[in-house]
């Protein structure tokens, strides 16, 4: 019989036998995990390439705060280019009978330069594309802001000073991120219309568009061109930018993501270790019988290799049918990141998850191969163990290093890797090290009790490597699970109890001077008289103590993105007393001279002090002062609050819009119509409906997650099986010389569920502290929020850690108690 033939015969028989089962798990699991996060990353990035320039409505796109200069777009269109325009703001828009908040976007002829718009004739409908874009005088809505406020084509809306005529319903557009980033409901009107709205006034906050399509030599030789000519605040997106909210956000979920499915595969690695080790055991006798029957080093070597290597690929294969299951989900869940139609999942995601199943099944398992090859005949005789070998040991390194480069593979972030890896690996080591000190703990405590689960405490001690693992691994899993559902609802709780029942829940923007006097008294009139207006004029940063500011100099994201956009500058003759100075002094309505007075967060971004001067472009105007003061802004009181603050004198002849907040309850959102009819220009944003949908997204990432965590937890019971497993024959024998003693079935069982459920419970214990520190430090150092000691969260992890393992253990070991002490005797000899 050749070596495939044999090797294929003992592998079943090793299979029905139950020997490599775990192996196989193991295998199935960590494949899953990376199929899945892979796959479903790997349709989103390609949905992204095939469809860039669909997503961007041009193959060139100018960003700005404010109006591109007429220049820019002569100078495509002298070129042979086409160009279109758009503009986007908040704004809203009323019915005789409601309000409500929109995100407007005027839109000039020839809008989308690349893709189509498609439209409908009633909400949710059938629709088919648009031919052009709104006429003048009309609009489209989408369907959500047409059924917010009851309308049909045909019917009237209100649009700041303007009536306009809703003639479609918009179905989609190309150029705008799907429902996940979009707060408020799209109106698309044509950019002619647009002045007679009176909607954009000093002050208001509109992003503007220049698109650009054309020959791609041409429009890079635009692109070229039009580098130096940027301006302060404008940015320019090619194809590889499409999308880039959509790109960050995938990118981020995309970690968090490999991070989870990770832990899988390194629990998973345990399990190959432990079950490895198992089997090396359990076939040292059949080796030295082969190698009396004349059998080679290399022989035993192939014979076990192909083992080996027929079951990772089978377990590789169901892997990858799991995963694609596993991708399937995660692409419902977040799936509307973006408005994309999603290509279907290729090979090379699953090809590249099983290779890395196989290379971890390889890089833990061929020590014991080696070790199996150099088992001595004599072995027959003496009972002679096997030693581990260099090849053994480089084999062992080779599993590590590829656990490694599995997480830079994952993560492709190298300072996150580094932080992942040295936290792994901190985590892991204090969890060995407690973990060590509680089983000895139990044991010491074994041996002062009675009973018959004394017995089960004392196996922990005289098991303490196996218990060691078993409780480590549960440890790692249970933490992940805890963080994700009791840890966030409690930083969720402590942040919705830190906002008093009456904060504000509205804001409104847009406010000219001239309404500030009306507006205070109809705020007066319907029972709001606390209401306080403020200033709010839009500065561009120049120049921090005379030098200019160049964003490019700072390595945070935000910083850059902060300083090549205008601030939101406001005066006033004192600090808002809500605002706690933390350095400096602050000021009175008679201090004279320039002053301002900056937030602590922003400060310590841009290293600001007080003493420091700093210089602001207000619409051409140049306006420095020095600073004075760092202020510590509670920013989740929701008031207005603003980063700069200068005193009365500084500011106070510029001109300036006027913004606001303040509480209303929901039975009374008739107010609100009332003052958007009485002031169509001004922006109310209602903060719990933002709220709201924030939370939605937090909630879709985080099932996103949770659901890869329960790869994690399959681990961790496969860990648990194989440790199990390590300690089967130790376990059987010991329970049948127990039986031959005299003990009875039932003083057995006691043993085993005690030794079970202490090893869940010291995990649960150790899981809910981990989780507990964690959460401390997000509450304190992230999120600047009190801490609550939560007591459920420790019931629950050593309550569920409890009966789980236990339960899990004893069905493990339910074929022992039910064998003779004779058969069990007569095996083990």
């Amino acid at each position: 019989m050749n070596i495939a033939r044999l090797a294929l015969r003992m592998l079943v028989r090793e299979w029905r036998a139950g020997e490599l089962r775990v192996l196989a798990l193991a295998v199935l699991i960590a494949v899953a995990g990376l199929a899945s996060v892979n796959a479903f990353t790997a349709r989103m990035q390609l949905a992204l390439s095939q469809e860039s320039n669909r997503l961007l409505g041009a193959d060139l796109v100018l960003a700005s705060d404010h109006a591109p200069a007429a220049g820019l777009i002569a100078e495509a269109q002298r070129r042979g280019l086409a160009t279109a325009q758009t503009a986007l703001f908040p704004s809203m828009v009323s019915t005789p009978q409601e309000s409500r908040l929109a995100e407007i976007k005027a839109v000039s002829k020839g809008y989308p330069l690349r893709g189509s718009l498609r439209i409908a004739t009633a909400a949710f409908g059938a629709d088919h594309r648009a031919d052009g874009i709104p006429g003048p005088g009309s609009v489209w809505l989408e369907a959500r802001l047409a059924n917010e406020l009851q309308l049909a084509p045909g019917a009237s809306i209100q649009v700041g000073y303007s009536q306009l005529k809703v003639a479609a319903i918009l179905a989609s557009e190309p150029d705008r991120g799907g429902d996940f980033f979009n707060l408020a409901p799209r109106l698309l009107m044509n950019q002619a219309d647009l002045p007679a709205t009176g909607l954009i006034q000093p002050g208001s906050r509109v992003g503007y568009r220049l698109l650009i399509a054309g020959e791609s030599r041409v429009v890079e030789a635009y692109r070229n061109w039009l580098a130096p000519h940027l301006e302060r605040g404008q940015r320019v997106l090619g194809v590889r930018d499409a999308r880039p909210e959509i790109r960050n956000v995938l990118d981020k979920a995309e970690r968090y993501l490999g991070l989870a499915v990770l832990l899988a595969a390194m629990l998973a690695a345990v399990a190959i270790l432990l079950s490895a080790r198992h089997f090396l055991r359990r076939h040292l006798d059949a080796c030295a019988l082969l190698r009396c029957f004349g059998a080679s080093q290399r022989n035993i070597a192939a014979l076990y290799a192909l083992q080996m290597a027929v079951l990772g690929v089978l377990a590789a294969l169901a892997g990858v049918a799991l995963g694609y299951v596993g991708q399937a989900v995660l692409a419902g869940l977040l799936g509307k990141l973006a408005k994309l139609v999603l290509p279907p999942a290729n090979g090379l995601p699953f090809l590249q998850a099983a290779l890395a199943g196989l290379v971890l099944l390889a890089g833990f398992s061929l020590p014991t191969l080696f070790a199996l090859r150099r088992t001595p005949a004599l072995r027959i005789l003496r009972r002679d163990g096997v030693a581990l070998d260099v090849l053994g040991a480089a084999s062992y390194l080779a599993g590590l290093a590829t656990l490694t480069a599995l997480l830079f593979w994952q993560v492709r972030d190298t300072r996150l890797t580094l932080m992942a890896l040295s936290g792994m690996g901190a985590t892991l080591l204090v969890t060995i090290l407690l973990a060590w000190l509680l089983v000895l703990g139990a044991g010491w405590l074994g041996a002062r009790s009675l009973g018959s689960w004394r017995q089960g405490l004392l196996n922990l001690r005289r098991r303490a490597g196996g218990s060691v693992i078993q409780v480590s691994a549960f440890t790692l899993g249970m933490l992940a699970l805890l963080l994700l559902t009791v840890v966030r609802g409690d930083l969720l709780n402590n942040w919705r109890a830190t906002l008093p029942a009456d904060a504000p829940n509205h804001f409104v923007i847009n406010i000219q001077p001239d309404q500030v006097v009306p507006l205070q008294a109809f705020f007066r009139s319907h029972g709001l008289a606390e209401v306080s207006l403020y200033p709010m004029i839009r500065g561009r940063l120049t120049a921090i103590n005379g030098h200019a500011v160049n964003p490019a100099a700072y390595a945070d994201r935000q910083t850059r993105r902060l300083l090549e956009r205008e601030f939101n500058l406001s005066y006033a003759d004192r600090l808002p007393q809500d605002n706690n100075l933390v350095a400096g002094n602050g000021w009175n309505s008679a201090s004279a001279a320039p002053q301002f007075s900056v937030e602590q967060g922003i400060a310590q971004k841009l290293h600001l002090k007080p003493g420091g001067v700093l210089r602001f472009d207000v619409g051409g105007t140049p306006v420095s002062a020095r600073i004075t003061s760092l202020r510590k802004v509670n920013w989740d009181s929701f008031r207005v609050n603003f980063f700069v603050i200068a005193n009365s004198g500084l500011l106070q002849n510029i001109p300036a819009s006027y913004i606001t907040s303040f509480y209303l309850p929901a039975q009374r959102g008739g107010m609100l119509n009332e003052m958007v009819k009485a002031y169509p220009n001004l922006t109310v944003i209602d903060v719990s409906a933002i709220m709201k949908t924030v939370q939605d997204m937090l909630d879709r990432v985080t099932a996103a997650v949770q659901f890869v965590f329960i790869f994690s937890l399959a681990s961790g019971l496969v860990v648990l099986y194989a440790a199990l497993a390590t300690t089967r024959d130790e376990r059987a024998l010991e329970t049948a010389l127990w039986r031959v003693l005299g003990a009875r079935r039932g003083q057995l069982w006691v043993a085993q569920v005690t030794e079970f459920a202490a090893i869940g419970l010291l995990a649960g214990l150790l899981a809910a502290a981990g989780a507990s520190a964690i959460g401390w430090a997000l509450s304190s150092e992230v999120f600047n929020l009190p801490y609550h000691f939560n007591p459920v969260l420790w019931l629950v992890a050593m309550g569920s850690g409890s009966a789980g393992v236990a339960l899990a253990g004893v069905g493990g070991l339910w074929g022992i108690s039910r064998e003779t002490p004779l058969v069990t005797l007569r095996a083990a000899t």
